[in-house]
């Protein structure tokens, strides 16, 4: 067997002995807790919620290309640019020092920040942009509760757990929470009165159609429509194949 050139794999770098290694983790994963807490373990568990919702939204971005998520999303990120800039404008320092892990400031909170635009963003979507849902509105409301009080939850206990491991304050989280619901209402009131009018055509464009961007601002419940369609698809389709095996 030929020998294996060592110069086509790639080597760390190597540094002398006076020159001192330095390893920091990527901080927006690392979430410390104190041992042996088991509550403080299901916190930390929960800040991680961000984390999650990001890559919710890449997933319905990707298999649904509506114009709405992209607009949500694209707000979203404006609020952690938001974000950082208010950072570094108060430059208020977090509790407690975790040596180099975690030097950037703490005021306001991103977690609380992120937490509260998305759900103040759900809430208005929920209660204006989706109704009638089958004429039952009992069984509307319900629908729209059971969406909404999660979410509440969820955010009021990332907001929590950001206390409680002592990565801030009540006034960073609190002041985080502010500014997440002020900008989720400014921004929804954007999407809603000015945006929304130009999707239409945004959707006609040619590059639109090629990444197969869609609008769907004039169906009343994006969600029970497509239920009701697909449903309505499976069946004539299951029909069809029984048709074809009887023939």
């Amino acid at each position: 067997m030929a020998a294996i050139d060592d110069n086509t794999f790639i080597h760390p770098p190597k540094f002398s002995s006076e020159e001192r290694l330095e390893w920091v983790p990527l901080s927006i994963t690392l979430v410390e807790y104190p041992q042996g807490d088991l509550l403080g373990k299901l916190l930390a568990i929960t800040s991680l919620m961000p984390l999650g919702i990001i890559s919710g939204f890449i997933a319905l971005i990707l298999f649904r290309r509506d114009l709405h998520t992209i607009s949500f999303f694209l707000g979203t990120t404006i609020n952690e640019v938001l974000n950082l800039i208010l950072k570094h404008t108060f430059c208020e320092a977090r509790p407690i020092q975790r040596n180099a892990l975690y030097t950037e400031y703490g005021m306001p909170s991103s977690h609380s920040q992120f937490m509260w635009f998305f759900t103040t963003y759900v809430v208005y979507f929920v209660f204006i942009r989706l109704h009638h849902m089958n004429n039952n509105t009992l069984l509307e409301n319900v629908w729209k509760t059971a969406i909404t009080i999660p979410c509440i939850f969820l955010a009021s206990l990332v907001m929590i757990s950001r206390v409680y491991l002592q990565y801030h304050t009540w006034k960073q989280v609190l002041s985080g929470a502010l500014v997440g619901f002020l900008f989720g209402s400014l921004w929804f009131a954007l999407t809603y009165l000015i945006f929304t009018p130009l999707f239409p055509l945004i959707a006609s464009w040619r590059i639109s159609e090629f990444l197969l961007l869609r609008d769907t601002t004039l169906i009343p419940n994006v969600l029970w429509f497509e239920y009701t369609h697909s449903r309505q698809e499976a069946r004539a389709r299951s029909r069809k194949l029984v048709s074809m095996k009887s023939q």
